[in-house]
């Protein structure tokens, strides 16, 4: 018993740590920003995935078309001819002539990825050796080649940026938002800040011709997702992944709780299939651990009841902070959806581990390891 109060207080005290130097050094990745973009302004291809009617749709793509570049193209891609989504890109691209804009209709069966498959068009039909893949669901800003070339370096082999959740409509919203934010955002930021960056497919800047020498765009379908296989790359290849300054924002709108949880779990499995060790650390995070260590240490007699609400205060003041330095979305109800999501971290947890298949897009998936998928289709078939 005399040897494990202190592992406990240890553990604890580690816990607690994390999250405030971990939101302390992301504050200070905003406030000792240097980098600086060299003058080379070359051409770049924006490929835009488009699949179905999202939220903001129009609004997302369209931003996409205003960009204060001097020389971009955007190609958008659609994998089948009867997506909704063609008539109001066909739209944007007709009131928008100045624009180098093109659509491209078709699917590719070149992985396992639907994503890729939509993109491989767009890949071949790319005149710029630079090339962003945008999702559609993100808010272009004027400066968004800028911002992704200010991070752009010979060490660097991807540029990238985690989506920040703005305009939430609902409950729902607000807690998919406390997970894209001062959750995910934070901790991409940190890796950033620390040197050990890695890839987020929601914007990713990359150099065709370096990545044909690592095997081209299908190189990326070598993992379930491609900015897991993305970053692995750049590991292999001894290059670093950069993170823009300022996260580009996804426009929310309405969500479901069931949408949320199915694109969380979705993310968990995802994670769990490429980085099995980083994804079995993920259990310490969130205030839940540091709740449960305390509540021990209480029982015991070692701390004060007391001071449980005062550490979940501290907690969620921090978040509080750094929502309110970086200026993403924050109301009286925002510690009430991150109190629901951190909730949610160990259920999320644990089916990442056991969960093998998931829906994307229509799109039935699984999450095993591409190796581990090849021998069971190969048992399933003898």
């Amino acid at each position: 018993m005399d040897i494990l109060i202190p592992i406990i207080s240890a553990f604890l005290a580690l816990l607690v740590g994390t999250q405030f130097v971990s939101i302390t050094l992301v504050v200070l990745r905003k406030l000792c920003w240097r980098r600086a973009a060299s003058d080379d302004r070359a051409g770049v291809t924006i490929i835009k995935p488009v699949c179905g009617l999202e939220n903001n749709l129009r609004r997302t793509l369209q931003s996409s078309l205003s960009i204060d570049y001097p020389q971009y193209e955007i190609l958008f891609c659609v994998a089948s001819p009867d997506d909704p989504a063609i008539t109001v890109v066909r739209e944007l691209i007709a009131t928008h002539t100045i624009a180098d804009a093109g659509l491209l209709i078709g699917d590719d069966n070149v992985s396992q990825n639907p994503k890729l498959n939509n993109l491989w068009k767009g890949w071949r039909a790319a005149k710029y050796d630079r090339i962003v893949i945008s999702d559609s669901n993100v808010l272009i800003p004027p400066g968004y080649i800028d911002d992704l070339r200010e991070c752009w370096s010979p060490v660097n082999s991807f540029v990238c940026s985690p989506p920040v959740g703005t305009e939430t409509q609902g409950p729902a919203a607000a807690l998919e938002a406390a997970f894209l934010n001062t959750y995910q955002a934070r901790w991409q930021l940190v890796a950033d800040f620390l040197g050990i960056g890695y890839v987020q497919g929601k914007t990713m800047m990359l150099s065709r011709r370096e990545l044909e020498h690592s095997g081209g765009l299908s190189a990326l379908g070598n993992e379930i997702a491609e900015d897991a296989a993305a970053t692995k790359i750049a590991r292999r290849t001894g290059k670093k992944v950069a993170v823009v300054r300022e996260p580009f924002q996804q426009p929310l709108g309405h969500r479901t709780y069931s949408q949320v949880w199915t694109r969380q779990l979705r993310w968990a499995q995802l994670r769990r299939s490429s980085f099995p060790l980083a994804y079995s650390a993920e259990i310490l995070s969130g205030v839940l651990p540091a709740v449960v260590l305390y509540c021990v240490l209480s029982m015991m007699h070692v701390i004060s009841w007391i001071g449980l609400p005062v550490l979940i205060a501290c907690w969620y003041s921090a978040e509080v902070a750094l929502a309110a330095i970086y200026r993403w979305p924050l109301g009286l109800t925002s510690p009430l959806a991150w109190i629901l999501r951190d909730l949610l971290l160990p259920l999320l947890w644990i089916l990442g581990w056991f969960t093998r298949g998931f829906v994307w897009h229509g799109n039935s998936m699984t999450s095993l390891k591409r190796s581990n998928l090849k021998r069971e289709l190969s048992e399933s078939q003898t």
